[in-house]
């Protein structure tokens, strides 16, 4: 009797590659995917989607619903994930749960690591089979790894550069893959928001999901809003539209002078991959000069840690990083607690925060900071996302806060 057993192995550099002796009984096949470290430690699955290598940092989301939200958000470019819950795809896929804004670009996310085999859809809203979606995607999976041992090795030695490679005959280069992830240099210096951003500018009207209706459409915009589109996901276009606002989205290397021009209510400053600081160069001279212009200014997740930059902060990069659905914060302007949903590596070091900003939330987790504002501008920002997609409601609040700072701003000066 044979069968596929429920995860493969993990093999330290000192280990050979032949396979290890069975005495169990059981026929183990050939392992057709492996999960490559900088450090030499060959990780062995199935593959599942696309064939091919590609290489990224590894990290784990601690999320149980979402997954394909998950990898078609632009943040994740260079990354390679591995999934924490181990029923990855057991409610197939749709075209509504695509989170990026960007549909020209290719897929961000460099793999997915699972825990066990996909299994046939169960869901009325599957419309394809997720192996056959992570194919057309591109994205190249591992299954049956111990993602357990994966998130305890990530946690304790922190985030880690791998290739990921699947071939269905099983045929690997083992030490040209070790070289390649040993020579990759890693997130950090990295601007990758070229890879995500719109290349033009272009209007969103759609509104956010509503049962039994699904997305609803903005015909009688009160605000106009410029989104600075640094790897937006769709989610946060409907929550901006859903609060009134007629929302034009530009690229990442848009002057503040051109956006100004569109004469706008508000700015923000979206979410997006890579190292802050290097897609500063070019990005934080145009912030600052929105946050000078008076106008009100709201962002999340990179575009939060630009603004930071732009007023005078630093940013660094973390141990492992804050990927998961399930991340309390702490909201110092209201007193509450909320459950939010995260993907970042880096954050804002609260040290350098300079003098005219405050800390208004805290994640629980670890203490790191997770929003920041302006006392002499409509200007505050978030480290998380609270366009909730996927992941709990609890911090939709947002956007309406940042429509109240336009409508105040409005009316102080007339408009």
């Amino acid at each position: 009797m044979s069968t596929r057993p429920e995860t493969g192995s993990i093999k330290r550099p000192e280990d050979s590659f032949s396979p290890a002796s069975n005495t169990s009984g059981w026929t183990i096949p050939k392992p057709t995917a492996l999960l490559v470290l900088a450090d030499g430690t060959v990780i062995e699955g199935f593959g599942v989607g696309a064939e091919g290598s590609a290489v990224g940092e590894v990290c784990f989301n601690t999320a149980i619903t979402g997954y394909q939200e998950i990898l078609t958000d632009p943040s994740y470019a260079g990354q390679i994930i591995a999934f924490t819950f181990p029923h990855i795809g057991n409610i197939g896929a749709n075209d509504e749960d695509i989170e990026t804004a960007n549909l020209a670009a290719s897929s961000h996310v460099r793999g997915c690591v699972l825990k066990t085999a996909i299994t046939e859809p169960s869901n009325y809203r599957a419309q394809r089979h997720f192996d056959q979606w992570l194919k057309m995607r591109g994205i190249i999976g591992i299954s049956g790894v111990d993602t357990r041992a994966l998130t305890a090795m990530i946690r304790e030695r922190g985030a880690m550069n791998a290739v990921i490679a699947h071939n269905a005959k099983g045929s690997f280069d083992i030490p040209a893959l070790q070289q390649e992830a040993a020579r990759w240099p890693g997130l950090e210096g990295m601007d990758l928001v070229p890879e995500v951003s719109a290349t033009q500018r272009y209007d969103w009207d759609e509104t956010v999901w509503q049962w039994p209706e699904g997305f609803g459409r903005q015909e009688e915009p009160r605000h106009h809003v410029v989104a600075v589109d640094y790897g937006l996901k769709r989610n946060i276009l409907r929550c901006l539209a859903s609060q009134g606002c007629k929302v034009t989205v530009v690229p990442a290397t848009s002057a503040a002078e051109d956006i100004l021009a569109l004469n706008p209510d508000g700015v923000f400053l979206s979410n997006g991959p890579g190292d802050p600081a290097a897609t500063g160069d070019y990005a934080v001279p145009e912030i600052k000069k929105l946050v000078d212009s008076g106008k009100p200014v709201f962002g999340i997740c990179l575009g939060h840690q630009m603004l930071a930059l732009a007023v005078g902060a630093k940013t660094r990069k973390m141990h492992q990083g804050h990927h998961g659905a399930n991340h309390p914060v702490k909201d110092h302007t209201t007193g509450k607690v909320e459950i939010t949903s995260m993907n970042h590596g880096f954050t804002v070091d609260r040290e350098t925060l300079p003098e005219g900003v405050v800390e208004t939330h805290v994640s629980l987790f670890d203490g790191s900071n997770c929003g920041i504002a302006l006392k002499d501008k409509p200007v505050f920002s978030v480290q998380y996302h609270p366009e909730a997609s996927p992941g709990p409601q609890d911090s939709h609040y947002l956007f309406k806060r940042f429509v109240d700072l336009i409508e105040r701003n409005k009316a102080a000066r007339g408009s």
